[in-house]
């Protein structure tokens, strides 16, 4: 999944507003469109009615759009936490990658889209101090109301490519490991506590053979293993 190279298209979006607080952009956060093309989706993303917007779109072949600029506050996370913030839009960059989604017959994503996302999100992460940990995806930030970018997305080839973190199990008697532990683990790694779908968002992204939201030993060993390499720390 080499970096590189990309070409950027300006397709301005008006749904923006000016960053709130003084926090630093400090968390990035992957999207599917749901839509059937990214026509589609760039209708949608541009529209002043439908108040949501994101910073960047990249399409299946790698086209990549900008919408929004970066130092200014996009509407893509909707309600969200991660971390104690609840105004994730107000730190975050946020990029919609093309996909059917749900609605209209989800798939994997292409090379081209994937090699295209880690060039755009190695250049971001040169301009923001945003950590690995907060590599994030909708899901992630809103566990009960969101599934993407979904269980397809490539997480792990993209760790591999130095972007967001992919852990290994925990040694079973590690505390952190304990399938009864599990949800004070995903509340340290950042996850809302009162998120009812915590585990299947956890799930979803690093167990994705199984996303039953049940606290299993396998969800609770990859959790224990995230929570460590949150604590080493890594950048």
């Amino acid at each position: 999944m080499p970096g590189g190279a990309i070409r950027i298209l300006n397709r301005p979006s008006p749904n923006f507003g000016e960053r709130r607080g003084e926090a630093a952009v400090d968390m990035l956060v992957l999207h599917y469109t749901d839509t059937q093309s990214a026509e589609d989706a760039l209708d949608i993303l541009t529209d002043p009615a439908s108040q949501v917007s994101a910073h960047y779109l990249i399409d299946e072949d790698g086209t990549v759009y900008r919408l929004v600029a970066e130092d200014q506050r996009a509407w893509h996370a909707g309600l969200s936490f991660w971390r104690g913030e609840r105004d994730v839009n107000s730190r975050s960059i946020g990029i919609e990658l093309q996909n059917p989604g749900e609605r209209f017959g989800y798939r994997a994503f292409p090379e081209a889209q994937m090699n295209a996302l880690t060039a755009l999100v190695t250049g971001i992460v040169s301009r923001w101090p945003i950590e690995s940990r907060n590599i994030l995806g909708h899901s992630d930030v809103a566990c009960d109301r969101k599934h993407d970018p979904g269980h397809l997305f490539d997480w792990q080839g993209l760790a591999r490519a130095g972007i967001g973190l992919w852990p290994e199990p925990a040694a079973l008697e590690s505390d952190a490991a304990q399938p009864e532990n599990l949800p004070e683990t995903l509340v340290k790694i950042g996850y809302d506590p009162n998120c009812e779908r915590a585990i299947e968002a956890f799930q979803r992204r690093y167990r994705p053979a199984r996303i039953d939201n049940l606290p299993d030993a396998e969800t609770a060993a990859l959790a224990g293993g995230l929570l460590r390499l949150i604590a080493e720390p890594i950048t």
